[in-house]
């Protein structure tokens, strides 16, 4: 179990949804089950299964069916990896190979597609309309905004409002439906449902700036992906996009031309470019303003050590390394 105090104060609902995700793995098909229990072994962070169990006990709610939605969840998240490693064409996820370059692109597309379809079976099972309806709208929206990422590789006149779009569907939407389902089971008040999906929002946000800001800040060991994975695919995040509106003619002419054919023979011009043109401290600074934000939003539920640790975690997003 991770140390953070914010992991312990679930450990117990932690490892019960543990238990949940290999239960429902099982399959008739061998290679389902060893794909599936692959990346789910993997050893990532969970934060959205937690923020599940953290919210619903901040409202005073737990028990199986908040650990089944928790697992619902992480099954979600583990199908959109499967997919978008095949769509980046990445080999190295969380320190080690990934599942297509491991078995192949079809067989994880096709594992994808079981924990997309094991996951509403799940909800179906969890029996609530209002959670079915927020996480049938999210995988909707994560489909849209993977889609209008992918339109705009190799687009270096995209802009950051554009890239904001990107980032709110990809990635944030799946922590607001996170916080939005577990109110909606929780049986939260009007008030409380709006600020908690609110929170997830911006700390989605918050979290993918920081994965952005670390392409071009990290290292490969820490990260547990290939530094310069984004630059390599022509993705034009907010590092770029910045320092192409920011930067003097000469970093703006280098990002641009980058972007524009891909790969990385140019990352550490690159990540100079983007050094001395601010943009990372830019990154940083908006990623901060939205954690602040965030846990803002917090004030909406009652004072107890799970609000602390919704709290906690907030911050850490923001201070993590990888």
């Amino acid at each position: 179990m991770q140390p953070q105090a914010f992991y312990r104060a679930v450990a117990d609902d932690f490892s019960a949804v543990d238990g949940i995700i290999k239960k429902q793995l099982t399959s008739r098909v061998p290679l389902v089950s060893k794909i599936g229990d692959y990346i789910t072994s993997a050893g990532g962070k969970r934060l959205r299964p937690l923020l599940v169990l953290l919210c619903g006990k901040a409202l005073g709610r737990e028990g199986d069916d908040m650990r089944l939605l928790a697992a619902t969840i992480e099954f979600l998240h583990t199908a959109t990896l499967l997919h978008d490693d095949v769509v980046d064409m990445s080999g190295m996820r969380r320190g080690r190979s990934t599942a297509n370059a491991m078995w192949g692109n079809a067989p994880s597309v096709l594992v994808g597609d079981f924990l997309y379809s094991r996951s509403f079976e799940m909800m179906v099972e969890l029996g609530s309309m209002p959670v079915m309806k927020i996480l049938s709208q999210a995988t909707r929206i994560i489909a849209e905004g993977e889609v209008l990422q992918l339109s705009k590789v190799r687009d270096a006149s995209t802009t950051e409002e554009t890239y904001m779009e990107v980032i709110r569907g990809k990635t944030a939407m799946l922590f607001e439906a996170s916080t939005h389902s577990a109110a909606a089971l929780a049986g939260a008040s009007a008030e409380q449902s709006e600020a908690l999906r609110t929170f997830g929002d911006h700390l989605g946000v918050a979290f993918q700036l920081v994965d952005d800001l670390l392409d071009y800040k990290g290292d490969a060991e820490t990260l547990g992906k290939n530094v310069g994975d984004d630059l390599a695919e022509g993705k034009p995040t907010l590092p770029l996009i910045y320092t192409m509106r920011e930067g003097t003619p000469e970093q703006a002419a280098l990002v641009r031309q980058a972007i524009q054919k891909g790969g990385i023979e140019d990352l550490e011009s690159i990540r100079a470019a983007v050094e001395a043109s601010g943009s990372l401290e830019y990154t940083a600074n908006l990623a901060r303003d939205y954690v602040a934000r965030a846990i803002k939003c917090l004030d909406a539920l009652p004072a107890s050590e799970y609000r602390d640790a919704l709290v906690e975690l907030s911050e850490f997003a923001v201070a993590r390394t990888h």
